[in-house]
């Protein structure tokens, strides 16, 4: 049995029906391939960001929502796990935010002043649907793109969520700065004249009314600052029904899965236990030795779902020990998914995963495997050449977003 067909039968425990009991450690193979699968494209919302603030697109996605997932390079080899992008989601915040959180454009022709380019919403092709056994509707956020100085520069204050999670005996509470980026509109923004959460739920509810007569599920997924903002997505999602047809179709409710990397904690131990009480939400966080982000916030935070621990310092592809960003990337956590081996110890790449990937922002690999570290750059920081000879900064592909 090929591994398409192995994770088309077993998606429901894969997507966490019993917890992933049995499955962590050591960690099953098409689990290993599934977590991948989902940081792939937690990882494409960085590899389309602009995150040039000489450029007037500053802030948003190089590509557009036709060419996305061709553009990061998640066609080839990776049939047929195939998505098509059906919307791109904008956020901006109502409280100050450290910089890391929202980009801005140098420019004075700035494509927005207010809002940031945080995420998209897809869903799996005929093809796909194949391949995964089911409809799956993917929510990914974008996470921070700078370096871990945010940790120390934010206030980590909570607020009552009850009135978005409806919960009010309760009343639970999260990090102020996620729910401001979640939860915050502009009108003086044509991208965020409503919310990122207004956004997201009213097309998870078209894609839920478009497939309800067929299999769906729906996987939120995140890394860092994003991580934090799918787990409040998908808890949303599911304490508010939109899981569900709006027809109400007797036991019809669609599963809901975060697959969160590096996620630092959301919210309050009344966050937990409205959590805790989603019998058709499942989260699994997963989260590298050495990394501090997933410590964050220290006092007054619970975290939620389950852990999947890795160790990147054990991996013999690695520089050692490593840094802060190292211990924190994206890549290097699917390096080091690719690679565990739970409470045996040791590490081996038992899925064929490029370790060339691991480069892509960071100087992590030992050199002597010669890879260029940071090699993903736009082809000259996308300056074209135009036929008079001269060149102009041309960045953005048209979407019709713009």
């Amino acid at each position: 049995m090929d591994r398409q067909s192995n994770i088309a039968k077993k998606w429901r425990i894969l997507s966490g029906e019993g917890n992933w009991k049995g499955l962590l450690d050591p960690l099953d193979i098409d689990l290993r391939r599934y977590i991948i699968h989902y940081g792939e494209l937690a990882q494409a919302t960085y590899d389309t960001f602009d995150s040039d603030k000489a450029s007037k697109y500053a802030g948003s996605s190089h590509y557009a929502k036709k060419d996305l997932f061709a553009e990061v390079g998640l066609e080839k080899g990776n049939q047929p796990f195939r998505y098509h992008v059906t919307k791109y989601l904008y956020a901006t915040s109502s409280l100050p935010l450290p910089d890391a959180f929202l980009f801005r454009s140098l420019s004075r022709e700035a494509w927005s002043r207010e809002s940031n380019w945080m995420g998209y919403v897809a869903v799996a092709t005929d093809e796909g649907k194949v391949a995964l056994g089911r409809r799956d509707i993917v929510v990914a956020w974008r996470g921070t793109i700078q370096a871990l100085e945010w940790v120390n520069d934010l206030e980590f204050v909570l607020v009552s969520a009850s009135e978005i999670l409806g919960s009010k005996e309760l009343d639970p509470k999260v990090h102020q700065g996620w729910f401001s980026i979640y939860t915050s509109h502009d009108p003086r923004s044509p991208f965020n004249k409503i919310s990122a959460r207004n956004q997201v739920l009213g097309e998870i509810k078209r894609l839920v009314e478009e497939y309800k007569n067929e299999g769906v599920s729906i996987t939120v997924v995140g890394h860092s600052l994003g991580a934090a903002i799918a787990t409040l997505n998908a808890v949303d999602i599911v304490s508010n029904g939109l899981n569900k047809p709006s027809d109400h179709q007797p036991n019809k409710a669609f599963p809901v899965t975060a697959f969160v990397f590096a996620s630092p904690r959301v919210g309050d131990s009344g966050f937990k236990k409205l959590f805790s009480s989603l019998h058709d939400l499942k989260t699994l966080r997963v989260r590298n030795a050495l990394d501090v982000v997933p410590d964050y916030p220290l006092i007054g935070y619970s975290d939620v779902g389950e852990e999947f621990a890795i160790d990147t310092t054990k991996s013999r592809f690695l520089k050692s020990p490593g840094n802060l960003q190292s211990w924190h990337s994206l890549e290097a956590y699917m390096h080091g998914v690719a690679g565990t081996q739970g409470s045996k110890g040791g590490f081996e790449l038992v899925v064929d995963r490029d370790i060339s990937l691991v480069n892509k922002g960071l100087d992590a690999l030992k050199e002597e495997y010669c890879v260029p570290a940071s090699w993903w750059v736009e082809k000259n920081k996308g300056m074209v050449q135009m036929a008079d000879g001269s060149w102009k900064l041309m960045d953005h592909e048209p979407d019709d977003d713009f």
